[in-house]
């Protein structure tokens, strides 16, 4: 009996004393907990912090979000069965590739950067105070009135042969406004060809706009997808966002070769009232006699700031606005063309034909990477396209692009490249 109550007695002891020790163990351990929940918040708050820093405005443009799903239009609102898309990209993207994409298509009345003239007009304003002339430009050109042009420009006499890539329109082009061409017809325009066309009157080309399901507009003056969301809640619009991607370090290899004629638009990106310290010193680059470089380079940092912000805004953004915007990266199209132009065409429901599909394969399976005229339209390499920058841009160059372009090619899944 006595050795029973000696065993539990034994027992008693041991458990207490494994109590007495695991004690501070879990009290370490919830403390450990606790200083990691800490850490994980603190460094949330700095990441925001540094989002915030980077996209100033970003807060602003949330605040939009919190306002219902716009309505329906009323009954026999006609744009309601018109689609309206804007291709959201910036220079040296492949943004004219995945626009002529829409201009071959029979059933789109396609808008080739008809921002540019106003762009020129107002130089050298600076372009954060342009984009509401671009919004309101942009609606009024969805709903097929071409009147705003002549805000424009200046003395000359607005014509079919004055705006929207003319020489390379398919519906300025194509009868019944030029017999050079025919719409249903898949194939590239040729300048030459079209330039032959007689002028037309703006209200021709208003009425042909009228006749077409769906118009794009492709443009890269858009700074940021913010400018657009109230015509994104205009129930009478249906407007429709296909955003294009690219590698940064790519984009800043096409920038620097095209560089003479982007040094203009450069400075209007970098005299932005949106400006920091910061981009003050990208406008004063000092080097002086590489000054187009430096500002091509300066407004590629600048670039990188508004992608990250619209990535945030529509990570942010309600269902109804992802449903309406489309994300496509630029190596994507080119290395699978036919998936990739049918997710496009889904988006803007327009139907796919064997005609287009070879249109789009033989466009990404040309000869070379570019020709002489880096902004005309042409078939091209693909891969030659996508990894060019390998060989052209020197690794300081890929250094700076890849350190103020890191959060958004981590976003868009670009990986660092090795350079040790």
């Amino acid at each position: 009996m006595k050795r029973r109550l000696q065993k539990k007695y034994i027992l008693l002891i041991l458990g207490y004393s494994v109590v007495l020790l695991l004690i501070p163990y879990v009290l370490d351990l919830h403390s450990r907990s606790a200083q990691v929940r800490h850490g994980a918040q603190e460094l949330r708050q700095q990441q925001q912090q540094q989002q915030q820093q980077r996209c100033p405005d970003l807060e602003n443009s949330m605040a939009l979000w919190n306002a219902t799903e716009p309505a329906d239009s009323s009954a026999g609102n006609s744009n309601r069965t018109k689609t309206h898309i804007y291709l959201h990209t910036t220079w040296r993207t492949g943004s004219s590739f995945l626009g002529e994409l829409f201009n071959q298509h029979p059933d789109v009345f396609y808008l080739y950067e008809p921002m540019w003239n106003m762009w020129q007009a107002l130089y050298p304003g600076d372009a954060g105070s342009l984009q509401g002339a671009v919004r309101d430009m942009m609606n009024s050109l969805f709903r097929c009135d071409f009147s705003v042009l002549r805000l424009y420009a200046g003395s000359s006499n607005i014509s079919t042969s004055f705006i929207f890539g003319w020489k390379t329109n398919k519906v300025i082009c194509s009868q019944p406004l030029c017999a050079a061409y025919d719409k249903q017809q898949v194939g590239l325009v040729q300048e030459g060809v079209c330039a032959k066309c007689a002028p037309k009157d703006i209200r021709e080309l208003e009425r042909e706009c009228k006749k077409y399901p769906v118009v794009v507009i492709k443009d890269v003056r858009v700074l940021d997808l913010g400018v657009l969301v109230p015509m994104m809640r205009d129930p009478t619009l249906n407007l429709q966002i296909v955003q294009l991607f690219r590698d940064p370090r790519a984009v800043h290899n096409s920038r620097l070769k095209s560089k003479l004629a982007l040094v203009r638009e450069s400075i209007q990106v970098l005299r932005s009232k949106k400006q920091s310290d910061k981009y003050k010193r990208l406008l004063s680059p000092g080097n002086r006699i590489n000054r187009a470089e430096s500002y091509v380079s300066g407004a590629m940092e600048l670039i990188c700031d508004h992608w990250l912000r619209d990535m945030l805004l529509v990570n942010g953004a309600p269902p109804w606005l992802k449903r309406n915007y489309l994300q496509i990266r630029y190596e994507d199209l080119v290395l699978h063309p036919v998936n990739e132009l049918q997710r496009l065409y889904r988006f803007a429901n327009l139907n796919m034909s064997p005609q287009l599909e070879k249109f789009v394969m033989n466009m990404t399976r040309g000869q070379g990477y570019s020709s002489d005229r880096p902004f005309l339209i042409s078939a091209r390499d693909a891969k030659e396209a996508i990894f060019a920058w390998r060989e052209r841009l020197s690794v300081e160059q890929v250094g700076q692009v890849e350190a103020y372009c890191s959060e958004v090619m981590r976003h868009l899944g670009y990986e660092k490249r090795n350079l040790k």
